[in-house]
């Protein structure tokens, strides 16, 4: 199994960027995935998840209504769309996949519940 996390790059407060998670190697379509970022000196922090069965997506309130997260059925994996960057989103960010489906959202907060992860890509938002 790989997830393979892409796009990230240096961009200025304000601006937007498009991160991908592909998964490759599943045995299951349609995985409950998250995304998770660690800055410097920080734990890591959760910031958006979708439910494997409903796709119904989960946000930190820390990016609500910045950032958005989809499917990429194509490649059995997910987009993560951030609009109105901010210097404290700079972050490596991660993507990690689960099988299990769960109703309750705060499952998805948790790194714990997550199989696998990819290997993170730089974000980093200059003020």
């Amino acid at each position: 199994v790989q997830l393979q996390a892409s796009g990230g790059g240096l961009v200025q407060a304000g601006g937007s960027l498009r991160l991908s998670c592909s998964a490759s190697g599943l045995t299951f379509s349609r995985p409950g995935m998250g995304w998770f970022r660690q800055a410097p000196g920080k734990e890591r922090e959760f910031v958006a998840a979708m439910r494997k069965s409903t796709s119904s997506p989960y946000y930190a309130d820390s990016v609500k209504g910045r950032f958005t997260i989809s499917r990429d059925y194509a490649n059995n994996g997910v987009y993560l769309q951030m609009n109105s960057l901010r210097p404290e989103d700079t972050a490596v960010y991660y993507c990690a996949a689960v099988g299990e489906d769960n109703p309750i959202s705060m499952y998805y907060f948790r790194p714990s519940t997550y199989t696998y992860w990819g290997q993170g890509t730089q974000v980093t938002v200059s003020s």
